[in-house]
């Protein structure tokens, strides 16, 4: 399968558009835009936990999802969203979802498919200390 990732040409309007063909470039560069306000090339590493909000109808519609934002960072913030993008990029999909540890990642892939009162039936080591 061929992916390719394009980014429109950005800050210096007379460079052209570049389609980013290789799966080792795509892998530095897709998914996170050339930053228009600063030129730089890879997005700045977000340390900040809480974001503001311009009202409080605002935050009501982000926690609502109902609009698209940053409300909290152990939700998203833009360093996981560069990431998600990129990772969606490489494996060909619409989106990715990104957790801090294995656990939380084993969870969502676990709860997607079971109901309550369902069980799993596990190795011993299938994550850690999981089991």
């Amino acid at each position: 399968m061929s992916i390719h990732s394009k980014r429109p040409s950005c800050v210096n309007k007379d460079l052209p558009a570049i389609d980013f063909k290789g799966f080792e470039t795509r892998a530095i560069h897709a998914g996170t835009p050339v930053d228009d306000a600063t030129g730089a090339r890879d997005p700045p590493i977000c340390m900040s936990t809480a974001f503001v909000f311009r009202d409080a109808e605002h935050g009501a519609k982000l926690f609502n999802l109902e609009e698209v934002g940053y409300i909290y960072s152990r939700l998203t913030n833009p360093t996981v969203g560069a990431l998600q993008s990129r990772m969606a990029d490489l494996e060909g999909g619409a989106g990715a979802v990104c957790t801090s540890c294995g656990h939380s990642a084993q969870l969502l892939a676990m709860f997607a498919l079971m109901e309550p009162g369902d069980t799993i039936v596990a190795a011993t080591r299938l994550y850690g200390g999981t089991v």
